[in-house]
């Protein structure tokens, strides 16, 4: 083997390990996305029960006030 076919074995052998590198960097990235997309939905929909239960309690709340202002004025 000539010092030509040694320097191109070479590259070869460094581009396969950047190519490796490159798929162990996008499977990485693939997971994490996968992870990040599921901590978003799950995040969306303590948010949608979060606003729900706001919207409950300001209900309730009004539902009292009204009830009040009704007991003061017929007192």
């Amino acid at each position: 083997m000539n010092d030509s076919e040694r320097n191109q074995s070479l590259e070869l052998q460094e581009l396969e390990e950047k190519l490796d590198q490159l798929v162990a960097q996008y499977a990485a990235t693939k997971d994490e996305n996968h992870l990040l997309k599921a901590k978003q939905e799950a995040l969306v929909k303590e948010k949608a029960g979060l606003l729900e239960k706001t919207n409950v309690a300001r209900t309730r709340v009004e539902a009292m006030i009204a009830r009040l202002k009704a007991m003061e004025h017929g007192a």
